[in-house]
């Protein structure tokens, strides 16, 4: 059985392989983290939805793919803030992805929240992700 070190990093991975394979859904391991990351994807309109599977020996979270199209809604997705190298930022240095198109996802004092919805509570944080 192989230890995962970066679990979001994990979790991106998994949701981009299924994106680019147009997987109808994905199934991932559970965390409180990822189930948090799960929910911003679909609050922002990146995924159908989520929901969190007990049923068998060990709790996943199943991501319903959104497709438009015939393609996934999510472009990319990358990886900022990593364990070798964290990055932190402010309230004010919050970054726009894709001009605002885009979306940050950070890890702050008041819980996983999005870069818009951060830049509104005015709460710097650890810059997990992007997603486009």
């Amino acid at each position: 059985m192989s230890t995962v070190t970066d679990p979001i990093a994990d979790l991106l991975a998994r949701i981009r392989n299924g994106t680019r394979a147009q997987k109808p859904e994905m199934l991932i391991p559970y965390s409180k983290i990822k189930a948090e990351i799960a929910r911003i994807l679909k609050d922002e309109g990146y995924i159908t939805d989520y929901s969190i599977d007990t049923s068998a020996a060990h709790p996943r979270i199943k991501i319903m793919n959104k497709l438009v199209n015939r393609s996934s809604a999510i472009a990319g997705l990358r990886r900022v803030s990593r364990p070798g190298l964290r990055r932190y930022v402010g309230a004010h240095e919050i970054p726009r992805v894709l001009g605002g198109m885009g979306l940050a996802i950070l890890s702050t004092s008041h819980g996983i929240l999005s870069g818009r919805e951060a830049r509104k509570q005015k709460v710097g944080g650890e810059l997990l992700a992007y997603v486009w």
